[in-house]
């Protein structure tokens, strides 16, 4: 299992990003109640709007396949996404 940092990217939809929020934040908490999800969050400065989440998996592929699932990005609210390993360390590692 490794750590992958992802990078979202948001378009300009504030208002729609608002709505779905709720249902966006159940789909990360229940990944969190899996263990995959460790933390997120958007960012709140004045840059691009996105935020910083941070998954254990096994692949990239499998991060992927998760995003996938993510109501934000099948609204097509997320303009951009990176996922990349991310070897930290920390009190959620071994």
């Amino acid at each position: 299992m490794s750590l992958y940092a992802i990078h979202y990217a948001y378009d300009h939809r504030a208002a729609e990003r608002d709505e779905l929020r709720p249902e966006h934040r159940a789909w990360l908490l229940g990944l969190a109640e899996q263990g995959v999800a460790k933390v997120f969050g958007r960012y709140e400065d004045a840059g691009q709007p996105g935020a910083l989440l941070v998954f254990e998996a096994e692949s990239a592929e499998a991060v992927e396949s998760l995003l996938a699932q993510d109501p934000y990005q099948d609204a097509g609210l997320v303009t951009g996404c990176s996922v990349r390993v991310w070897p930290a360390a920390g009190p959620w590692t071994a």
